[in-house]
């Protein structure tokens, strides 16, 4: 049988890595469909989905509006801050106000964390003053005097204190209390729409069952997992894992599309996104 192989894009980080275990192992048969995992930092990830040019990506749910018309989402793969999110970190503990007027290191202005920093200060992009920093080089750039405060995405938000850095806010906590318990809707996973339905809802059932791969093996799966935390000891890639990679990552459901509807929409009202498209999501089953 001729295979079809796929260019997979994901997140050099335990919960991906966590996430793709079995798919990248080749723990379970793909008959005729071969993934090429390529490990890319979120931003670059979403500025190649700007351009199309991978098949199936992770990406920021904030960069959605625009690759909408080239990718649909796929049904599993979801990151949800459920009460906890990306963090703001400073050297002293700074207010909501004071916080705006600072030179903040940022992952990417594509990301789900860079807009909800946005709806928090509620401050546009063009308001703020901000350098864009690999995510895994934040501190870095804080240390070296580069910003003055830096919003921490992956394991940063779990490995900051160490540095005797201060946290200045959680937007996962801020959004739960201001948006009835909703969950924070960082990423999902999507798939190219030049792929016809068929092949899109084979590899939404191949995703979801590398994800409950997993989960059902958490042990192996983590072991895996921890090559890609960096300063993460093996309690700390589970805590991390299992923040991330959970009942929300195997089903949106209900309230996972409602969260991504109100992130969205609230953006768009405060002038932040361009428009708002509609969920297009590939079918599952």
């Amino acid at each position: 049988m001729q295979e079809t192989v796929l260019t997979l894009g994901h997140s050099p980080d335990p919960d991906d890595a966590f996430m793709f275990y079995g798919l990248a192992r080749g723990l379970f048969a793909t008959p005729g469909l071969r993934f090429e995992h390529i490990l890319q930092d979120i931003q670059t990830l979403n500025e190649r989905a700007v351009r199309g040019e991978l098949d199936i990506s992770a990406i920021s749910f904030a960069a959605y509006p625009k690759v909408c018309t080239q990718y649909a989402l796929l049904p599993s793969g979801a990151s949800m801050g459920d009460g906890y999110g990306p963090l703001v970190v400073a050297r002293h503990r700074y207010e909501r106000a004071e916080l705006a007027r600072l030179r903040l290191a940022i992952p990417g202005t594509l990301t789900s964390a860079f807009l909800a920093l946005q709806l928090f200060l509620e401050r546009s992009a063009a308001e703020l003053d901000y350098l864009v920093v690999p995510f895994d080089q934040i501190l870095d750039a804080l240390a070296q005097g580069r910003a003055e405060a830096g919003l921490l995405i992956h394991e940063g938000q779990l490995t900051y204190a160490r540095g005797g850095w201060e946290a200045c806010v959680d937007l996962g906590r801020w959004w739960a209390e201001t948006q009835d318990g909703l969950p924070l809707p960082l990423g999902g996973n999507v798939i190219h729409k030049r792929h016809p339905e068929e092949l899109r809802r084979r590899v939404a059932r191949i995703l979801t069952d590398s994800i409950r791969y997993s989960l059902e093996h958490r042990s192996e799966a983590l072991r895996y997992a921890l090559q890609f935390g960096r300063g993460l000891d093996q309690d700390l890639a589970d805590r991390f894992v299992g923040m991330y990679v959970n009942h929300w990552t195997l089903d949106y459901g209900p309230r996972g599309r409602e969260a991504i509807r109100r992130f969205l929409g609230l953006a768009h009202q405060r002038g932040y996104l361009p428009h708002v498209p509609e969920l297009d999501f590939v079918a599952a089953g």
